[in-house]
């Protein structure tokens, strides 16, 4: 059985510098990136399956009073139905279940990928500071139990805020419930079961990476006793000038790109402000506004 333990490259961002306020909510959205491939990882008899495919991409946004699947540890059932068959009802009702003890708020059901390279894009993924980790898991196919998954990635940083964005690098898992060594081996139940373990450089996979998985902030909204529903950025899409305006007095806002990095900060104090974004480069930044009342706002805009 493979023992070679996965490593996941997580790069987080935004360490510093943000606002974090009781029960704020945040919105994200998710896009795995598939590149594998007879090139990527090319089969050591050049068989790799013409119906290389992924299953549904699931999950949960949770808290860390639960664990749905864990690097060195036994695969519940209900992974161990995802791993060797694509099919979720088992790994749904575990989520269920977790919903009802407290210990989750959401359950994520993305779309499959019928080819092995491609994306799968989850909008509107809503959790809260009381369920900042998310767990999200998809069968690699055919295999006898193989899956890419990531597990319990924090979404809040060490300051309290939320992170603008991750990248991380997947990698091939072996849910350890099945002893196959290849995509159209016949079932062979692992008895006993073995802990999950990493495939990276394990035939038929090579060292390269499977994918990319982004998980990019959309919006945060406070406690709704403060949410401002008028808050207006505009033009968005923007060639440069954007103008805030709302109702309330702004105190401050941060800009950030898509890695993280702050390329903007100003206090305010105003209920309307224009930036200049003619110097910043295309693509999609964040801006964050704070209230005076210490509430705060995250919304997206676009540079071309």
């Amino acid at each position: 059985m493979r023992t070679k333990l996965l490593l996941i490259t997580i790069f987080a961002f935004l360490n510093s510098g943000v606002y974090s306020f009781a029960q704020s909510e945040a919105t994200f959205s998710i896009n795995y990136t598939s590149t594998w491939s007879q090139a990527t990882h090319p089969h050591p008899t050049n068989n790799f399956p013409a119906s290389a495919h992924y299953s549904k991409l699931v999950g949960a946004t949770h808290n860390d009073q639960v664990v749905f699947l864990e690097m060195g540890a036994l695969a519940s059932p209900g992974i161990e139905d995802v791993a060797e068959l694509g099919s979720n009802k088992v790994f749904f009702s575990e989520v269920n279940n977790a919903i009802t003890a407290g210990t989750a708020n959401s359950l994520i059901d993305g779309d499959n990928l019928s080819t092995s390279t491609g994306q799968i894009n989850i909008p509107n993924v809503v959790t809260n500071e009381s369920y900042p980790l998310l767990t999200l898991v998809s069968m690699i196919a055919p295999s006898p139990d193989w899956m890419v998954a990531v597990n319990s990635v924090e979404l809040i940083d060490g300051n309290g805020g939320w992170k603008p964005s991750l990248s991380i690098d997947l990698f091939p898992y072996d849910a350890g419930t099945d002893s196959g060594t290849d995509y159209t081996s016949p079932n062979m139940d692992t008895n006993p079961p073995q802990p999950i373990s990493g495939l990276q450089g394990i035939s038929p996979f090579s060292n390269e990476k499977m994918g990319t998985l982004t998980i990019t902030l959309e919006s945060v909204l406070g406690n709704p006793d403060v949410i401002r529903n008028d808050l207006q950025l505009f033009p968005n899409p923007t060639n440069g000038p954007v103008t805030i305006s709302s109702s309330f007095m702004i105190d401050s806002i941060e800009i950030y790109n898509v890695l993280g990095a702050k390329v903007y900060a100003r206090n305010i104090n105003s209920n309307r402000y224009n930036v200049d974004m003619s110097g910043l480069n295309s693509g999609v930044y964040l801006f964050r506004i704070k209230n005076s009342d210490g509430s705060s706002v995250v919304k997206k805009v676009i540079k071309r």
